[in-house]
């Protein structure tokens, strides 16, 4: 990539150089020519070549032989023709690229046909676009093919040689365009006359070698003549235009200039009174003061000026003095030739091409942006009302309703002034990107219905169409009879001023109305407009000032000296040295004489192509369900639901459906309970029924036994899972606490949860009392209370305000299901006590894993939990079974297998995924061969020995104990298969899946046991891990489907987005500005800065921001991070207050009215090819950080995100990019802020 940098600005200087070369050897040159096929009829072209010394007979004959004998349209000196100059060049490489060799005709002007791919002599191409031989000229050896934009240089060795060893040559076309569709628009063409080889004094030629694949060729670049800073005087005299109180220089350039090196400025005495600048200030700043005009002229090499010169100044105009001034050369044509005759060099302020280098150049934005402003205050000044509204005691105000025809730097300037001052704005252009311009400004846009684009060349507006204009003068008509106020603002670049208000649009005006014309000095835009003048039609006041931006002096002064210093300290191809290269765009588009020579003007940049209509697709109707069909189809939904139960009780027994019962009723309960979840606590969630499902744990109470320690396998096993789920209990708990505290404010009222240590001592203490005398219902009661504390404990986690007090009831619920748990199983002493040593170890190990993690980890560690839940559910499974299998129920079987199938998956894709997030394992997707047929076949393999085991489990025990272990090495394999093959970018769906895995765990050891406590709460917490599910897949726009079994499906075609534009780079230094300049901010974080663990440094650049009054929030997509809610603990974790912690449906309609976006971290999440059809990600909800005015992305580098889609906002103009780790780069931002506040 560098190479192919470094090779393309090599060829870039190589233009600029052959193109400098060309001009002082007499071609006229003013760009690259576009069209592959250049030679066609009705052209006239000639050709010269130069070879790179000056020392070549040859070449010399052959640019005299160009200069004498031009074809017969060319042939005057400063004739006029149509079009364009275009330069072309021909680059050959190779000996085997012109098999034939024509015979030419020996008269070079009046060739006979021949084929234009086979020259093998130098040659120029005759009228009709063929070649001809020049007489005497040396034959080519091997040239090798000819190709059009192809900027490099070749050797060759000539016969007779040109020069005594081979050199590069150049070889320059030049080609007219004189069709009859092009002869309409006119430019100055200078003379074609002979001049010598020898480059102009001072003038030096610089030969660089730089290495290409496959050759090594020299660069030639041919630098201009410059003269030292030291040996010129900047001259800066008094304006003479009436009214003009403008000043070319202000004081503080004027020290910059002598700063920069400048030998002396020279200001006439009073050039900057009316605008405020007084003579002692030019004095202070180091300037010269002069009386009189002419002894400014006299004595300076350079003029700046606001204004062109008058008639006596030209008369003062020096030999070879530059003159840089607005100047307006298609309109003073004849001061054009008056100044050329003075052999002088001037350049037009006025005609810097509006490209993004020369914004700061830019004098007709910044005088336009003056006008603007200034049309609102004089519209205000003679209009007879208030333009904002109020509501008095004496009445109520309207809002004025102002029309800005014109959305250019003016038109805009005009809207952003009057909906300051309260007014009611529309605006109106002809261009359809002046729309969203118009609409952040907050003005309405209003436009006919004719589709045409306004778009021209430079930037500007171009004519319309005869049926556009006729809409566009309705449109006016009806405007005028609502608007108070109208402001017109279109221009034609060389054209006067399109009529827009007609003398009928101003009859319908209300009395009182104003029409502000920033046209008036090209003619106007208003019929009625008088050029410099307030004038009266009817009850209407037109104003049409010309001077607008002298009506500002001071502030427009200031704004033109600054464009106008830098231009002139841009033309130095040399370091403080000032030259003329006419290779640079802005030198040669704003140069209008060159040394008494008038050079023709460059070519405008084309405007952009016109948008690609989308094809229209054939739209579906879509046919609305009659009140008949939507009732019935409720009816039949209703029906189905109430046969399945109908039948499952049929079919099943009492046992089932006392479970299902519970499992039914329990769902409902917490989908309604889920749902009420906020999206930031979502983290807090998974963790709080992480700890919940170590219930799991009660299903290992029922097969312990033994004394002390387990005797037997079904024991040992019963006693891993009680150990195990208290791992869980422990940890989920605590880091559910440490999480919640992270969102703590200062100013939150105090807590106190030792308080709820009285209902555990008063439930604990009672129940053990109520049971010692009978159990009754007690156990029924306890469970009771568990399930009703555990829904609890997860409603309360919807809302801040009571996310504390739900981490306390879950741990009610566990406890109080624990205790009741107990009690139902009647344990001895001995078994209490092992009981009590497991839960103890298992607790205290999950609360000292819970205390010692980082929010960073926090993915990684609830999955290692999952996985902990699923092996508690395999164990607890596979020991129920086989502490009785002689006297068991089928009921009992398929849950227990069931039990072991789910909880085989969760245990290994709970570790897969843990491996994963801790990057211990490569995030990408491990697709085995022929996964599908291995997942179908373990599929099959499941169904296989789920028959055998069920119906071999009472009579062949050992049969049935083979099934159950090939049970769970398929589940266990089937967990690995299915997790590995999913990247890293799903694994927020990943984690929500393996929490509702665990919980549909719970769900079959509850119908195993016949334990109601075991089926609700596990139903709860699959209904939260498949809601959460569902919102990430929502969130990623896939279905739950293609995550986990991606591929199944066949893929559609996926359109290739290609990025247009450029990369624009930004340093911390002007973040930090443009953050303390902003008013409103917002931050987008992604998984980057939790991994570059950059919350601390945001959390103090927010706080700095926040004390300075600017408005700063946070916006959070779904699946930032790794698990859901992620990046809001990370916030709330480095002390950002939660409220201003927005979620993406909350803040996306806000970045509109956003100053400055800055993106940390993130890249899928804000890409806006998800809203083109066809992309990769295509309807994926995204956040629309590219709305805002500015957004500043902060990456490592460009490569693209998990879904591995370009991001078409890293290269749009408002966009900049900051590359660097995300914590240092924070770091260093906030360094800055707080240096500079």
């Amino acid at each position: 990539m560098a190479a192919e940098k470094h090779e393309t600005r090599r060829r870039v200087e190589l233009r600029h150089g052959w193109t400098r070369m060309a001009e002082h050897c007499g071609f006229v040159t003013a760009g690259l020519v576009e069209d592959k096929t250049p030679w066609r009829n009705g052209h006239a072209l000639a050709v010269g070549v130069k070879a790179r010394t000056s020392r070549s007979p040859y070449g010399a004959e052959m640019l005299a032989r160009r200069g004498t004998a031009p074809p017969a349209a060319c042939r005057r000196n400063g004739v006029q023709l149509g079009g364009r100059r275009k330069v072309l060049v021909l680059h050959g490489r190779g000996s085997d690229a012109f098999p034939r060799r024509p015979t030419l005709p020996a008269d070079p002007w009046n060739p006979a046909p021949a084929h234009l791919d086979s020259p093998s002599k130098y040659g120029v191409p005759g009228r009709l676009g063929t070649w001809a031989p020049v007489q005497n000229a040396p034959a080519l050896g091997n040239v090798g093919a000819a190709s059009v934009l192809q900027l490099d240089v070749h050797h060759v060795k000539t016969t007779p040689p040109l020069i005594a060893s081979p050199r590069p040559l150049c070889v320059f076309l030049t080609q007219w365009h004189n069709t009859p569709g092009q002869a309409k628009q006119r430019a100055l063409v200078p003379s074609v006359t002979r001049k010598s080889l020898a480059l102009v004094r001072h003038a030096s030629v610089v030969t660089t070698t730089a290495p290409e694949v496959g050759a090594q060729q020299n660069s030639t670049a041919v630098i201009p003549p410059t003269t030292p800073y030291g040996q010129l005087t900047v001259g800066v005299p008094r304006e003479t235009y009436p009214g003009e109180r403008r000043v070319a220089l202000t004081p503080a350039n004027v020290a910059l200039l002598l700063k920069k090196g400048f030998k002396k400025v020279i200001v006439e005495r009073g050039a900057g009174s009316q605008a405020e600048f007084l003579d002692e200030a030019y004095e202070a700043a180091g300037a010269t003061l002069v009386d009189g005009p002419q002894a400014v002229w006299s004595a300076s090499d350079v003029i700046l000026k606001v204004r062109s010169p008058s008639t006596d100044e030209v008369d003062s105009i020096q030999e070879k003095q530059t003159v840089i001034s607005l100047l307006q050369p298609a309109q003073n044509q004849d001061l054009v030739r008056k100044i050329a005759d003075r052999k002088a060099t001037i350049f037009a302020m006025d005609m810097i091409p509006r490209i993004s280098r020369a914004q700061v150049f830019d004098a007709l934005s910044s005088m336009a942006n003056i006008a603007g402003y200034k049309a609102v205050l004089e519209a205000s000044n003679v209009f007879g009302r208030f333009l904002t509204g109020q509501v008095t005691a004496a009445g109520k105000i309207p809002p004025c309703k102002v029309l800005i025809i014109g959305a250019g730097v003016a038109g805009l300037s005009a809207i952003a002034t009057a909906r300051r001052m309260g007014a009611i704005v529309r605006g109106f252009d002809t261009r359809p990107a002046a729309r969203e311009q118009v609409q952040s400004l907050g003005a309405e846009f209003i436009e006919v219905d004719i589709q045409e684009d306004g778009s021209g060349a430079g930037g500007y507006a171009k004519e319309m169409s005869k049926e556009f204009i006729e809409a566009e003068m309705k449109l006016f008509k009806d405007q005028a009879k609502e608007v108070d106020i109208i402001i017109t603002t279109a221009l034609i670049p060389g054209k006067p001023a399109p009529k827009l208000i007609k003398t009928d649009m101003l009859d319908v005006m209300k009395p009182g109305s104003v029409v502000v014309d920033l046209a008036a000095e090209a003619g106007g835009n208003c019929e009625a407009t008088i050029r410099g003048e307030l004038a009266m039609y009817k009850d209407v006041k037109i104003i049409g000032y010309t001077d607008l931006p002298s009506r500002l002096p001071t502030q427009s002064s200031t704004l033109y000296s600054n464009n106008i210093t830098k231009f002139l300290l841009s033309m130095a191809p040399k370091d403080k040295e000032f030259g003329i290269d006419l290779s640079d765009e802005v030198v040669r588009g704003s140069i209008v004489t060159q040394n008494g020579e008038i050079l023709p003007p460059a070519p405008r940049p084309a405007p952009p192509p016109a948008a690609v209509k989308p094809t229209a697709e054939p739209v579906v109707e879509v046919v609305e369900l009659t009140p008949w069909q939507k009732k019935t189809r409720e009816v039949a939904t209703v029906t189905a639901g109430m046969g399945s139960v109908l039948a499952l009780g049929k079919f099943t027994g009492p046992l089932f459906m006392s479970n299902a019962f519970t499992f039914g009723l329990a769902s409902l309960i917490g989908y309604r309970v889920v749902w009420g979840v906020a999206p930031a606590l979502h983290s807090p969630l998974m963790s709080v029924t992480n700890a919940i499902s170590g219930m799991v744990g009660v299903g290992g109470l029922f097969i312990l036994g033994g004394g002390y320690v387990p005797e037997t396998i079904p024991q040992v096993f019963g006693a891993l899972s009680v150990l195990l789920a208290f791992v869980n209990v422990g940890g989920g708990f605590v880091i559910t606490k440490r999480m919640l505290d992270m969102f703590k404010r200062p100013t939150d009222p105090p807590e106190y949860p030792w308080l709820y240590a009285v209902p555990a001592a008063l439930f604990g203490g009672g129940f053990i009392a109520a049971a010692s005398t009978g159990a009754a219902g007690l156990v029924q009661a306890g469970y009771l209370i568990s399930s009703v504390l555990c829904i609890g404990s997860i409603s309360g986690l919807a809302s801040q305000a009571t996310a504390r007090m739900g981490n306390m009831l879950g741990i009610l619920g566990v406890g109080s299901g624990v205790l009741a748990s107990l009690l139902a199983v009647g344990f001895s002493p001995e078994v209490l006590t092992q009981f009590g040593a497991l839960a103890t170890v298992g607790a205290l190990a999950g609360m000292l894993i819970g205390k010692r993690i980082t929010p960073t980890d926090l993915p990684q560690t609830v999955a290692a939990l999952h996985s902990v839940v699923g092996l508690a559910a395999v164990l607890t499974s596979i020991g129920s079974v086989m502490a009785d299998v002689t006297d068991i129920s089928t009921l009992h079987l398929v849950t227990a297998y069931l039990g072991v199938l789910i909880g085989g998956i969760t245990f290994t894709g709970s570790l897969v995924a843990f491996m994963k997030l801790a990057g211990k394992m490569s995030s990408k997707p491990t697709i085995l061969p022929g996964r599908h047929v291995i997942n179908g076949g373990l599929l099959a393999s499941n169904m296989a020995t789920m028959g055998a085991f069920i119906t071999m489990a009472p009579g062949s025990p050992l049969i049935a104990a083979g099934a159950l272990a090939a049970n769970t090495a398929l589940s266990f394999v089937k967990g690995y298969t299915t997790t590995a093959a999913i990247g890293g970018a799903d694994m927020p769906v990943v984690i929500t899946v393996l929490n509702a895995y665990s919980g549909f765990a719970l769900v079959a050891e509850g119908f195993m046991l016949d334990n109601p406590l075991l089926t609700s709460v596990g139903a709860l917490i699959g209904v939260s891990g498949s809601i959460l599910s569902y919102i990430m897949c929502v969130a990623m726009n896939r279905s739950l489907t293609n995550v986990l079994f991606g591929g199944l499906s066949t893929p559609t075609a996926v359109q290739e987005f290609k990025p247009q534009g450029e990369v624009t780079q930004t340093n911390v230094d002007e973040l930090a500005d443009a953050l303390l300049n902003s008013e409103s901010v917002i931050l987008v974080v992604g998984y980057g800065m939790a991994v570059a663990k950059a919350q601390y440094a945001i959390s103090s650049i927010v706080s700095h921001l926040r004390s300075k009054g600017i408005t700063v929030r946070f916006a959070i997509h779904p699946v930032a991070g790794r698990m859901p809610g992620q990046c809001n603990v990370l916030l709330a974790e480095a002390s950002v207050p939660y409220d201003i912690v927005l979620e993406m449906d909350e803040i996306n309609d806000d970045f509109p009215d956003t100053d400055l976006t800055v993106v940390i971290g993130a890249n899928d999440t804000v890409n806006p090819i998800a809203m083109e059809k066809g992309s990769a990600i295509e309807g994926m909800p995204v956040l629309h950080a590219w709305k805002s005015k500015q957004v500043v992305v902060m990456k490592r580098g460009m490569a693209s995100g998990y879904a591995d889609v370009p991001n078409p906002m890293f290269y749009m103009p408002n966009t900049k990019m900051l590359f660097g780790d995300a914590r240092n780069t924070c770091e260093a931002i906030k360094t800055a802020i707080e240096a500079k506040m």
